[in-house]
């Protein structure tokens, strides 16, 4: 069974485990690490972008509602057998360091939890004691 972390972009390392992109469009610079997986599901959508915290997050966790548990658990698991690696880290680009900033990948983390009780941690210097608020 595959195990998912979240990180940025900028900050992973191989070690961590299987990269994963969960955004639109890749990073624009080279990155040191090869980034052939992608769960374009969980990747905001252009319609709520540029919302406020508030309405983006409602809009994304419908948007993960109609995804759905079993076809994301059944997607990352393929990615983990064709990686060889059960340790996915869904990749996005912001910095959760800066004071005020909250990310998808956070509210995906919470949504994913509520749903199968599992954990998705999030890596680097905020380790697992990072956890975002659900405004919801």
């Amino acid at each position: 069974m595959f195990e998912l972390f979240t990180h940025r972009y900028r900050d992973f390392k191989a070690e961590m485990g299987v990269p994963v992109r969960i955004t639109l469009s890749p990073p624009r610079w080279a990155l040191p690490y090869s980034l052939d997986h992608k769960v374009t599901e969980l990747a905001p959508s252009r319609a709520y972008f540029g919302s406020g915290r508030a309405e983006f997050e409602l809009a994304y966790r419908a948007q993960l509602d109609r995804c759905g548990v079993e076809a994301l658990a059944a997607r990352f698991q393929r990615i983990a057998v064709a990686a060889g690696d059960l340790r996915l880290v869904l990749l996005c680009f912001e910095d959760l360091a800066e004071p005020g900033e909250w990310c998808h990948r956070r509210m995906f983390a919470a949504w994913w939890q509520e749903r199968t009780g599992g954990q998705v941690r999030e890596l680097g210097p905020l380790g697992p004691a990072y956890e975002q608020g659900v405004l919801m």
